[in-house]
């Protein structure tokens, strides 16, 4: 169980509630939860949560590598996705069978709820062809 709260003494009272009824041990400060890592900042007052490991990972897993460019916004604006780009051919269709589209998208989706809600746009715009994702969606 993790416990936060400003104030001191309501963490102190809620442990001793918690541990006259069940038995607890204490851990020490959280590292991680739910894969996240958890940096304070206890001067500025400031808890942050990243998912730097969980997004590697993720990015090795979809093979994309150093030598991809990184961009300062997720989707630009003039990018557009159409319906034409879904598969047409039996090819196509065959190629897509074989893609993680629907392990990628909830990665990013993943990615998005917990720290990186700048990637909405993204994810709202390739949600949309969940159905019959094309090589260019």
């Amino acid at each position: 169980m993790l416990i936060s709260s400003k104030s001191r003494s309501a963490i102190d009272k809620l442990k001793k509630d918690l541990s006259s009824e069940f038995e607890m041990k204490h851990l020490g400060e959280a590292k991680k939860v739910l894969g996240m890592k958890i940096e304070r900042d206890r001067r500025g007052g400031k808890v942050c949560l990243t998912q730097n490991g969980y997004l590697q990972k993720v990015l090795r897993r979809f093979n994309i590598n150093g030598d991809t460019k990184s961009v300062s916004t997720p989707l630009a604006p003039h990018f557009k996705l159409k319906v034409i780009m879904s598969p047409t051919t039996i090819e196509e269709h065959e190629y897509m069978t074989r893609m993680s589209y629907t392990s990628a998208f909830s990665s990013l989706m993943n990615a998005m709820v917990y720290t990186r809600p700048d990637l909405s746009q993204a994810v709202s715009m390739i949600s949309r062809y969940m159905h019959n994702p094309g090589r260019d969606h």
